[in-house]
């Protein structure tokens, strides 16, 4: 690339707040934790102090010592070179381009839900298709402008987990709770239901994503430690509120990981002219935000992606970015086709919404969170190489802390894997495992393929 690319800066305190609660804060997270049952309350409390503290205050060191374009790229690429930060950027790249279509297929089944009882999967396909390339449309305007999809999102999605903790209160009060909370039935079971806790996991990953953008921010030295703070006590209050809420209305036994979240706004408000026009009005702000997740994970990974293709760690075709806004077009474009494929041929294997959306989502999960251990490790080698580093936020505690954090973080990383993987009571989820090996193969050639060019 030998045309200068122009970032405005555009990104304020505000905007990464919500940009932050639109990336962890999903509810279809929030049906899927809830689907372990009773339990899940206690997993939110303790992986929250574990690991979700942690994570968010390890994003926030980094994000503000090394405010770089990239993000999570540039802090491994610094800490182990730039064919390791490739191999992270390729995993966060196509996770992205894996899980968008599950999240669409989630906007699909909810939209059938509410509106198309007759639509077929092959119809709700083409709806995720659709919703695909409109993502990619957003993916290549200015920040400025795109960035009102994920702040719009992350307030709609704040507006509907108050409403289910409302409801929540008022269904308790007539009908007592579906599953009842007790020392007794909130112990972990570690039993089939341990097969959602990596759900739990996912769910608090995100923290770093909008550091992809830094040289889009007005202040990142300043305002990324304030706006993860902000984002994560909101995000946490709600998760741990919103599944409490759910389990009260719905036997977890019952929860439909695509419907259930339409289903608990029914037993909540329905029954009414009023109550079932504020389902469907709460109902369809929950469908912009799953459009909403989509475009916020692809604006942080597309810009990492581009980042890494531009110094020559993937191909070309990856930094191919406007000089006049400075938006990442090759990559936009390439997990615009990528989510097209998947979508179709996953499509033709699954027998319904919710085993497509399970399928995609187990596969992508496990390569999503490949990338966060190579962020942990570079987390401890940075303090190591670079302690000099101007850092106007430090995680508290010396190296020894630091280290403990990291690699606390990296062993529930680890786990979570195998879950995904090796379910309890159903053991190896072949083709889960089946698809992370040939996406990292695939990458291994597409970086090896980048290093020979840029060679020549």
């Amino acid at each position: 690339m030998t045309e200068t690319v122009h970032h405005i800066k555009t990104l304020r305190q505000r905007d990464m707040v919500l940009f932050t609660v639109s990336a962890i804060l999903l509810l279809d997270t929030l049906t899927a934790a809830a689907s372990v049952g009773a339990p899940s309350v206690f997993w939110w409390v303790f992986l929250g102090i574990v690991f979700f503290l942690p994570i968010a205050l390890v994003s926030a060191e980094m994000g503000c010592a090394y405010p770089e374009q990239g993000g999570i790229y540039a802090w491994i690429r610094d800490a182990f070179g730039g064919r390791w930060a490739s191999r992270a950027t390729w995993c966060y790249w196509v996770n992205t381009a894996v899980w968008i279509p599950a999240i669409f297929i989630l906007f699909a089944g909810v939209f059938k839900q509410m509106f198309y009882p007759d639509l077929s999967l092959g119809g709700q396909i083409a709806v995720g298709i659709a919703l695909t390339w409109l993502a990619v449309l957003v993916n290549v305007i200015t920040l400025d402008v795109g960035k009102w999809i994920p702040n719009l999102g992350a307030i709609f999605k704040v507006l509907i987990f108050l409403a289910i903790i409302v409801g929540a209160f008022i269904h308790i009060e007539g009908h007592g709770m579906a599953n009842p909370l007790s020392p007794e039935t909130l112990k972990p079971d570690w039993g089939d239901s341990l097969k959602y806790i990596p759900a739990i996991i996912y769910g608090m990953l995100g923290f770093e994503l909008v550091s992809a953008g830094s040289k889009e921010m007005k202040n990142p030295a300043r305002d990324v430690p304030r706006a993860i703070l902000i984002s994560g006590v909101i995000i946490l209050i709600l998760y741990l509120l919103g599944t409490t809420a759910v389990l009260a209305a719905i036997p977890a036994g019952d929860i439909n990981l695509v419907e259930g979240l339409i289903d608990t706004l029914y037993l909540f408000f329905g029954g009414s002219a009023a109550g079932n026009a504020l389902v469907v009005t709460l109902g369809v702000g929950a469908l912009y935000t799953f459009f909403s997740n989509g475009v916020t994970w692809a604006l942080g990974c597309n810009r990492a992606a581009a980042e890494a293709a531009m110094e020559g760690e993937l191909p070309r075709i990856f930094a191919v970015e406007s000089t006049r806004l400075g938006t990442p077009i090759g990559a936009a474009v390439l997990m615009g086709i990528v989510s097209t494929v998947l979508l179709i041929l996953y499509g033709l294997m699954a027998g319904s919404n919710e085993d497509l959306f399970w399928s995609l989502f187990s596969f992508s999960a496990v390569i999503f969170l490949l990338p966060y251990q190579g962020m942990l490790l570079a987390f401890v080698k940075m303090r190591l190489i670079d302690p000099g580093q101007p850092r106007p936020y430090r995680v508290p505690g010396g190296l020894g802390t630091a280290r403990a954090i990291a690699w606390t973080c990296f062993s529930i990383l680890a786990l979570s894997m195998v879950l995904f993987i090796f379910t309890p009571g159903e053991g190896m989820q072949w083709p889960v495992l089946g698809g992370v090996v040939t996406t990292l193969t695939i990458g291994e050639f597409v970086i090896r393929f980048s290093e020979n060019h840029k060679k020549r």
